[in-house]
Protein backbone atom coordinates (compact mmCIF):
# COMPACT_ATOMS: atom_id res chain seq x y z
CA UNK A 1 0.00 0.00 0.00
CA UNK A 2 3.06 2.43 0.51
CA UNK A 3 4.63 1.35 -2.72
CA UNK A 4 1.16 1.98 -4.53
CA UNK A 5 0.27 5.00 -2.59
CA UNK A 6 3.83 6.54 -3.21
CA UNK A 7 4.30 5.57 -6.92
CA UNK A 8 0.50 7.31 -7.38
CA UNK A 9 1.83 10.69 -6.35
CA UNK A 10 5.12 10.06 -7.85
CA UNK A 11 3.97 9.57 -11.43
CA UNK A 12 2.36 13.59 -10.70
CA UNK A 13 4.73 15.05 -8.04
CA UNK A 14 3.60 18.55 -9.15
CA UNK A 15 -0.32 17.80 -8.48
CA UNK A 16 1.05 16.43 -5.09
CA UNK A 17 2.78 19.52 -4.55
CA UNK A 18 -0.68 21.64 -5.22
CA UNK A 19 -2.36 19.60 -2.31
CA UNK A 20 0.94 20.54 -0.18
CA UNK A 21 0.57 23.94 -0.61
CA UNK A 22 -2.84 23.96 0.05
CA UNK A 23 -2.11 21.98 3.36
CA UNK A 24 -0.11 24.82 4.03
CA UNK A 25 -1.89 27.92 3.35
CA UNK A 26 -4.79 26.59 5.48
CA UNK A 27 -2.19 25.86 8.50
CA UNK A 28 -0.56 29.04 8.29
CA UNK A 29 -4.40 30.73 7.76
CA UNK A 30 -5.18 29.29 10.96
CA UNK A 31 -1.77 29.34 13.15
CA UNK A 32 -0.49 32.75 12.00
CA UNK A 33 3.43 30.85 11.78
CA UNK A 34 5.24 31.91 9.17
CA UNK A 35 7.19 28.49 9.23
CA UNK A 36 4.07 27.09 7.30
CA UNK A 37 4.28 29.80 4.38
CA UNK A 38 7.90 28.88 3.92
CA UNK A 39 7.14 24.95 3.75
CA UNK A 40 4.89 26.47 0.68
CA UNK A 41 7.63 27.68 -0.98
CA UNK A 42 9.28 24.53 -0.80
CA UNK A 43 6.62 22.27 -1.71
CA UNK A 44 7.76 20.46 -4.83
CA UNK A 45 10.40 18.98 -3.20
CA UNK A 46 8.56 17.89 0.25
CA UNK A 47 6.33 16.53 -2.47
CA UNK A 48 8.83 14.10 -4.03
CA UNK A 49 11.19 13.02 -0.56
CA UNK A 50 8.01 12.45 0.29
CA UNK A 51 7.01 9.95 -2.52
CA UNK A 52 10.38 8.42 -2.22
CA UNK A 53 10.29 7.88 1.45
CA UNK A 54 6.90 6.08 0.65
CA UNK A 55 8.00 3.77 -1.99
CA UNK A 56 11.26 3.03 -0.04
CA UNK A 57 9.94 1.95 2.95
CA UNK A 58 7.32 0.34 1.04
CA UNK A 59 10.07 -1.45 -0.53
CA UNK A 60 12.37 -1.88 2.78
CA UNK A 61 9.44 -3.19 4.89
CA UNK A 62 9.04 -5.86 2.32
CA UNK A 63 12.30 -6.99 2.13
CA UNK A 64 13.00 -6.38 5.76
CA UNK A 65 15.98 -4.20 5.74
CA UNK A 66 16.74 -2.71 9.25
CA UNK A 67 13.45 -3.03 10.51
CA UNK A 68 13.29 -0.86 13.52
CA UNK A 69 14.43 2.16 11.46
CA UNK A 70 12.23 1.22 8.89
CA UNK A 71 8.82 0.65 11.19
CA UNK A 72 9.98 3.55 13.17
CA UNK A 73 9.71 5.88 10.28
CA UNK A 74 6.83 4.53 9.04
CA UNK A 75 5.04 5.07 12.03
CA UNK A 76 6.12 8.61 11.54
CA UNK A 77 4.79 8.96 8.17
CA UNK A 78 1.84 7.72 8.94
CA UNK A 79 1.09 9.74 12.18
CA UNK A 80 1.49 13.09 9.89
CA UNK A 81 -0.89 11.71 7.09
CA UNK A 82 -2.93 11.17 9.73
CA UNK A 83 -2.62 14.95 11.19
CA UNK A 84 -3.42 16.13 7.96
CA UNK A 85 -6.91 14.16 7.13
CA UNK A 86 -8.29 14.50 10.35
CA UNK A 87 -7.44 18.34 10.23
CA UNK A 88 -9.05 18.30 7.30
CA UNK A 89 -11.88 16.34 8.58
CA UNK A 90 -12.58 17.47 11.45
CA UNK A 91 -12.56 21.29 10.12
CA UNK A 92 -13.50 20.86 6.20
CA UNK A 93 -10.37 23.04 5.35
CA UNK A 94 -8.81 20.45 2.30
CA UNK A 95 -12.03 18.69 0.83
CA UNK A 96 -9.90 16.01 -0.92
CA UNK A 97 -6.75 14.46 0.50
CA UNK A 98 -4.46 13.91 -2.62
CA UNK A 99 -3.53 10.55 -0.45
CA UNK A 100 -3.76 8.80 -4.14
CA UNK A 101 -3.41 11.43 -6.63
CA UNK A 102 -6.35 11.79 -9.39
CA UNK A 103 -6.39 8.08 -9.67
CA UNK A 104 -8.45 7.97 -6.37
CA UNK A 105 -10.03 10.70 -4.76
CA UNK A 106 -11.12 10.28 -1.40
CA UNK A 107 -13.15 12.37 1.26
CA UNK A 108 -10.91 13.79 4.02
CA UNK A 109 -13.36 11.57 6.99
CA UNK A 110 -12.30 8.38 4.31
CA UNK A 111 -9.05 8.97 4.05
CA UNK A 112 -8.89 9.35 8.17
CA UNK A 113 -10.05 6.25 8.70
CA UNK A 114 -7.74 4.38 6.08
CA UNK A 115 -4.98 6.16 8.12
CA UNK A 116 -6.53 4.89 11.34
CA UNK A 117 -6.36 1.41 9.77
CA UNK A 118 -2.80 1.59 8.64
CA UNK A 119 -1.79 2.54 13.08
CA UNK A 120 -3.40 -0.30 13.76
CA UNK A 121 -1.51 -2.51 10.84
CA UNK A 122 2.00 -0.34 12.02
CA UNK A 123 1.23 -1.09 15.38
CA UNK A 124 0.81 -4.76 14.58
CA UNK A 125 4.38 -5.01 12.23
CA UNK A 126 5.78 -3.27 15.76
CA UNK A 127 4.49 -5.64 18.01
CA UNK A 128 5.71 -8.73 15.82
CA UNK A 129 8.57 -7.32 14.42
CA UNK A 130 10.87 -10.17 15.49
CA UNK A 131 8.74 -11.99 12.79
CA UNK A 132 10.21 -9.34 10.11
CA UNK A 133 13.40 -10.96 8.94
CA UNK A 134 15.56 -9.99 5.80
CA UNK A 135 14.77 -12.32 2.53
CA UNK A 136 18.35 -11.83 1.26
CA UNK A 137 22.02 -12.02 2.31
CA UNK A 138 22.51 -8.63 3.86
CA UNK A 139 24.70 -7.83 0.42
CA UNK A 140 21.52 -8.62 -1.25
CA UNK A 141 19.13 -6.55 0.46
CA UNK A 142 21.20 -3.54 0.55
CA UNK A 143 22.00 -3.56 -2.66
CA UNK A 144 18.11 -3.97 -3.79
CA UNK A 145 17.31 -1.17 -1.05
CA UNK A 146 19.85 1.32 -2.36
CA UNK A 147 18.02 0.35 -6.32
CA UNK A 148 15.47 0.83 -5.02
CA UNK A 149 15.80 4.07 -3.29
CA UNK A 150 17.51 5.22 -6.83
CA UNK A 151 14.43 4.68 -8.79
CA UNK A 152 12.44 6.51 -6.07
CA UNK A 153 13.94 9.29 -6.91
CA UNK A 154 14.36 8.81 -10.56
CA UNK A 155 10.48 8.65 -11.27
CA UNK A 156 9.06 11.65 -9.88
CA UNK A 157 11.79 13.66 -11.28
CA UNK A 158 10.92 12.62 -14.37
CA UNK A 159 7.50 13.05 -13.99
CA UNK A 160 7.78 16.44 -12.96
CA UNK A 161 10.38 17.17 -15.91
CA UNK A 162 7.87 15.72 -18.24
CA UNK A 163 4.35 15.27 -18.03
CA UNK A 164 2.91 12.38 -15.53
CA UNK A 165 3.20 9.15 -17.81
CA UNK A 166 -0.41 7.54 -16.46
CA UNK A 167 -2.43 10.65 -16.86
CA UNK A 168 -5.98 10.24 -14.82
CA UNK A 169 -7.08 13.91 -14.97
CA UNK A 170 -10.17 14.94 -16.98
CA UNK A 171 -7.71 16.18 -19.75
CA UNK A 172 -6.17 13.81 -20.40
CA UNK A 173 -5.33 12.85 -24.00
CA UNK A 174 -8.52 11.25 -25.56
CA UNK A 175 -10.43 12.71 -23.54
CA UNK A 176 -13.16 15.14 -24.77
CA UNK A 177 -13.92 18.30 -23.19
CA UNK A 178 -17.20 18.72 -23.83
CA UNK A 179 -18.25 15.05 -22.43
CA UNK A 180 -16.72 15.61 -19.22
CA UNK A 181 -18.76 18.67 -18.73
CA UNK A 182 -21.69 16.48 -19.18
CA UNK A 183 -23.53 14.55 -15.80
CA UNK A 184 -23.15 10.96 -16.27
CA UNK A 185 -25.91 8.16 -16.35
CA UNK A 186 -28.23 8.23 -13.21
CA UNK A 187 -26.97 12.04 -12.08
CA UNK A 188 -28.52 12.77 -8.65
CA UNK A 189 -26.99 16.49 -7.70
CA UNK A 190 -25.65 17.23 -4.07
CA UNK A 191 -28.02 17.46 -1.73
CA UNK A 192 -27.66 20.50 0.97
CA UNK A 193 -30.11 21.68 4.21
CA UNK A 194 -30.49 24.87 4.91
CA UNK A 195 -29.38 25.75 8.28
CA UNK A 196 -28.26 28.89 10.68
CA UNK A 197 -25.59 29.04 12.80
CA UNK A 198 -26.98 31.23 16.67
CA UNK A 199 -24.77 31.79 19.42
CA UNK A 200 -25.72 31.69 22.81
CA UNK A 201 -25.73 34.83 25.10
CA UNK A 202 -25.07 33.05 28.17
CA UNK A 203 -22.69 30.88 27.28
CA UNK A 204 -20.89 31.86 24.03
CA UNK A 205 -21.24 29.02 22.38
CA UNK A 206 -22.21 28.44 19.15
CA UNK A 207 -24.43 26.03 17.74
CA UNK A 208 -25.90 25.27 14.17
CA UNK A 209 -29.80 24.73 14.02
CA UNK A 210 -31.53 23.42 10.95
CA UNK A 211 -35.32 25.07 9.26
CA UNK A 212 -37.48 23.02 11.86
CA UNK A 213 -35.49 23.81 15.28
CA UNK A 214 -33.86 27.20 15.05
CA UNK A 215 -34.51 29.41 17.86
CA UNK A 216 -35.33 32.92 15.87
CA UNK A 217 -38.08 34.08 18.75
CA UNK A 218 -35.62 33.08 21.40
CA UNK A 219 -34.01 36.53 21.02
CA UNK A 220 -33.00 36.52 24.93
CA UNK A 221 -30.76 33.32 25.03
CA UNK A 222 -29.68 33.34 21.29
CA UNK A 223 -28.51 35.45 18.82
CA UNK A 224 -28.22 34.45 14.78
CA UNK A 225 -24.59 34.43 13.83
CA UNK A 226 -24.52 33.54 10.03
CA UNK A 227 -26.80 31.45 7.79
CA UNK A 228 -25.05 28.23 6.75
CA UNK A 229 -25.81 25.07 4.86
CA UNK A 230 -25.07 21.19 5.42
CA UNK A 231 -24.19 19.02 2.94
CA UNK A 232 -26.28 15.90 2.92
CA UNK A 233 -25.41 13.62 0.58
CA UNK A 234 -22.43 13.95 -2.63
CA UNK A 235 -23.71 14.04 -6.19
CA UNK A 236 -23.40 11.11 -7.70
CA UNK A 237 -22.06 10.40 -11.31
CA UNK A 238 -21.26 14.13 -11.71
CA UNK A 239 -19.63 15.84 -14.55
CA UNK A 240 -15.68 15.60 -14.50
CA UNK A 241 -15.39 18.77 -15.11
CA UNK A 242 -17.28 21.31 -13.97
CA UNK A 243 -15.75 24.59 -14.07
CA UNK A 244 -13.83 24.79 -17.01
CA UNK A 245 -14.22 28.85 -18.79
CA UNK A 246 -12.32 31.04 -20.64
CA UNK A 247 -12.79 34.57 -21.49
CA UNK A 248 -11.28 36.86 -23.78
CA UNK A 249 -9.48 39.97 -22.25
CA UNK A 250 -12.85 42.10 -23.06
CA UNK A 251 -14.72 39.66 -21.02
CA UNK A 252 -16.37 37.20 -23.93
CA UNK A 253 -17.33 34.39 -23.30
CA UNK A 254 -15.08 32.05 -25.44
CA UNK A 255 -15.63 28.28 -24.06
CA UNK A 256 -18.32 27.40 -27.22
CA UNK A 257 -16.09 28.77 -29.83
CA UNK A 258 -13.04 26.81 -28.60
CA UNK A 259 -14.31 23.79 -27.68
CA UNK A 260 -16.72 23.67 -30.78
CA UNK A 261 -13.58 24.16 -33.20
CA UNK A 262 -13.91 21.89 -35.91
CA UNK A 263 -10.47 22.56 -36.85
CA UNK A 264 -7.39 22.01 -35.06
CA UNK A 265 -5.89 24.53 -32.51
CA UNK A 266 -3.23 24.99 -29.60
CA UNK A 267 -3.68 26.08 -26.23
CA UNK A 268 -0.52 27.17 -24.38
CA UNK A 269 -1.37 26.99 -20.62
CA UNK A 270 0.35 29.81 -18.34
CA UNK A 271 -1.64 29.63 -15.29
CA UNK A 272 0.89 31.79 -13.79
CA UNK A 273 3.02 34.49 -15.79
CA UNK A 274 5.19 35.20 -12.66
CA UNK A 275 6.33 32.16 -12.77
CA UNK A 276 6.55 30.84 -16.17
CA UNK A 277 9.70 29.45 -17.41
CA UNK A 278 11.94 32.10 -18.40
CA UNK A 279 14.09 30.66 -21.03
CA UNK A 280 15.35 32.24 -24.35
CA UNK A 281 15.38 29.24 -26.66
CA UNK A 282 11.74 27.87 -25.44
CA UNK A 283 9.67 31.35 -26.21
CA UNK A 284 11.47 31.26 -29.51
CA UNK A 285 10.49 27.96 -30.10
CA UNK A 286 7.08 28.99 -29.25
CA UNK A 287 6.66 32.06 -31.31
CA UNK A 288 8.18 30.00 -34.68
CA UNK A 289 5.08 27.70 -33.60
CA UNK A 290 3.16 30.59 -33.57
CA UNK A 291 4.17 31.85 -37.08
CA UNK A 292 3.78 28.38 -38.60
CA UNK A 293 0.63 27.69 -37.43
CA UNK A 294 -0.78 31.03 -38.16
CA UNK A 295 0.40 31.10 -41.70
CA UNK A 296 -1.25 27.90 -42.15
CA UNK A 297 -4.71 29.50 -40.29
CA UNK A 298 -4.28 27.18 -37.33
CA UNK A 299 -4.93 29.05 -34.20
CA UNK A 300 -2.54 29.29 -31.23
CA UNK A 301 -4.50 30.54 -27.73
CA UNK A 302 -2.78 31.32 -24.63
CA UNK A 303 -4.66 31.15 -21.03
CA UNK A 304 -3.37 32.47 -18.12
CA UNK A 305 -4.75 33.78 -14.93
CA UNK A 306 -2.62 36.67 -15.03
CA UNK A 307 -4.10 40.26 -15.62
CA UNK A 308 -3.82 43.09 -18.50
CA UNK A 309 -0.59 44.21 -17.37
CA UNK A 310 1.17 40.54 -16.68
CA UNK A 311 -0.34 39.86 -19.77
CA UNK A 312 0.98 43.10 -21.02
CA UNK A 313 4.57 43.46 -19.44
CA UNK A 314 5.21 39.35 -21.01
CA UNK A 315 4.02 39.94 -24.32
CA UNK A 316 6.76 43.08 -24.76
CA UNK A 317 9.50 40.75 -22.73
CA UNK A 318 9.06 37.95 -24.81
CA UNK A 319 7.61 39.12 -28.50
CA UNK A 320 4.71 37.33 -28.40
CA UNK A 321 2.43 38.09 -31.30
CA UNK A 322 -0.23 35.28 -30.11
CA UNK A 323 -4.02 35.81 -28.49
CA UNK A 324 -4.82 35.60 -24.62
CA UNK A 325 -7.40 34.61 -22.83
CA UNK A 326 -8.52 34.61 -19.47
CA UNK A 327 -9.04 31.25 -17.42
CA UNK A 328 -9.43 30.05 -14.05
CA UNK A 329 -5.67 28.94 -12.74
CA UNK A 330 -6.70 25.89 -10.50
CA UNK A 331 -8.31 24.47 -13.86
CA UNK A 332 -5.27 25.63 -16.05
CA UNK A 333 -2.65 23.80 -13.38
CA UNK A 334 -4.75 20.79 -13.72
CA UNK A 335 -5.25 21.08 -17.92
CA UNK A 336 -1.22 20.49 -17.90
CA UNK A 337 1.40 20.32 -15.37
CA UNK A 338 3.52 22.66 -17.17
CA UNK A 339 4.10 26.68 -17.01
CA UNK A 340 3.66 26.37 -20.00
CA UNK A 341 2.80 23.79 -21.29
CA UNK A 342 1.00 22.78 -24.58
CA UNK A 343 -2.33 21.39 -25.80
CA UNK A 344 -2.92 20.64 -28.86
CA UNK A 345 -7.21 19.88 -28.99
CA UNK A 346 -9.57 19.55 -31.86
CA UNK A 347 -13.77 19.52 -31.38
CA UNK A 348 -13.11 19.63 -27.50
CA UNK A 349 -10.89 16.72 -27.66
CA UNK A 350 -7.24 16.24 -26.16
CA UNK A 351 -5.50 15.68 -29.30
CA UNK A 352 -1.97 15.85 -27.76
CA UNK A 353 0.04 17.67 -24.93
CA UNK A 354 3.96 19.27 -24.41
CA UNK A 355 5.55 19.92 -21.29
CA UNK A 356 7.60 22.70 -22.23
CA UNK A 357 10.64 20.22 -21.86
CA UNK A 358 9.53 19.07 -24.90
CA UNK A 359 8.04 21.71 -26.86
CA UNK A 360 7.56 20.51 -30.28
CA UNK A 361 7.98 22.23 -33.74
CA UNK A 362 4.68 22.57 -35.81
CA UNK A 363 6.30 20.54 -38.08
CA UNK A 364 6.43 17.92 -36.04
CA UNK A 365 3.20 18.32 -34.47
CA UNK A 366 1.63 18.63 -38.24
CA UNK A 367 3.23 14.94 -39.67
CA UNK A 368 2.28 13.31 -36.34
CA UNK A 369 -0.84 14.45 -35.20
CA UNK A 370 -2.37 16.37 -37.35
CA UNK A 371 -4.56 13.81 -39.22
Amino acid sequence: LFIFSGFIKANDPLGFSYKLQEYFEVFKADSGLSLFESFAHIALPLSILLCVSEMALGFMLLVGYKRNLTLGLLLTQIVFFTFLTFYSACYNKVTTCGCFGDFLVLKPWTSFWKDIALLILITLLISGRESINELFSGLITSSLTIIAIILSFVFPIHAYRNLPPFDFRPYAIGMNIKDNMKAGAEYVPAAYESGFIYENLKTGKQEHFNMKNYPWQDTLNWKWITTDNVLIHDAINPPKIVDFSITSMDGVDLKDSILNNKDYMFLLVCYDLTKTEDDETLHAKINDLYKLAASEKIKVLALTAGDAKQIDDYKHKHQAMYDFANADGIVLKTMVRANPGLILIKDGTIIMNWHHNNFPTYSDVKQKYMK
